[in-house]
């Protein structure tokens, strides 16, 4: 992404690629199954810190209603975090894998779209370009330091400060954070 794309224009193309993740997954086997899932479990895992550093507070203080439209966005991204932390030492392989993987996809897809239609569809008409430029690199900064896999009940700032192994980053990811965005 350049540094001119904003803050919707970087989250769709990461949905994007979430989507084509799950494919490769889906039409694979093997260490290539394998390799595919570490992608995914990764790109959700910063994807979604950086939406709880950035995005969702974003939306709360901006968007009409932006409470209750986070409040669900974080119950759907808890509840694939779980599912995704059960599936990382899985074999991926297993049929039980291919189960929980299928239901965990069309959660997240479901997901990804309830973001964009309720949430992303109202940034542009809640700031400018130049703030949704900057929203933009505030995420690709908390992801450039956010913890790499799921850690289910860190849907917040000060629940992922708590969370132990993961406070030194949330610490580092919310200075830089806040420095991007002045």
């Amino acid at each position: 992404m350049n540094q001119h794309t904003d803050v919707v224009e970087l989250l769709k193309a990461q949905h994007t690629r979430i989507r084509e993740l799950f494919d490769e997954v889906a039409n694979t086997k093997g260490e290539d199954r394998k390799r595919h899932f570490h992608d995914l479990v990764r790109l959700l895992a910063v994807h979604e810190t950086a939406e709880e550093e950035v995005v969702h507070p974003f939306a709360r203080k901006n968007i009409d209603g932006g409470e209750l439209v986070v409040r669900d966005r974080i119950e759907e991204e808890e509840k694939a975090k779980r599912v995704l932390s059960a599936l990382e030492d899985a074999d991926t392989d297993s049929p039980e894998f291919l189960d929980r993987f299928t239901a965990l996809r069309e959660d997240v897809l479901a997901h990804a779209d309830s973001e964009e239609r309720y949430e992303f569809a109202h940034f542009h008409r809640v700031a400018d370009r130049g703030r949704l430029e900057n929203l933009a690199r505030a995420v690709q900064a908390a992801e450039a330091l956010a913890p790499t896999r799921p850690h289910p009940g860190t849907d917040t700032a000060a629940k992922n400060l708590v969370a132990g192994p993961v406070a030194a980053v949330i610490d580092r990811t919310r200075d830089v954070v806040r420095k991007a965005m002045g």
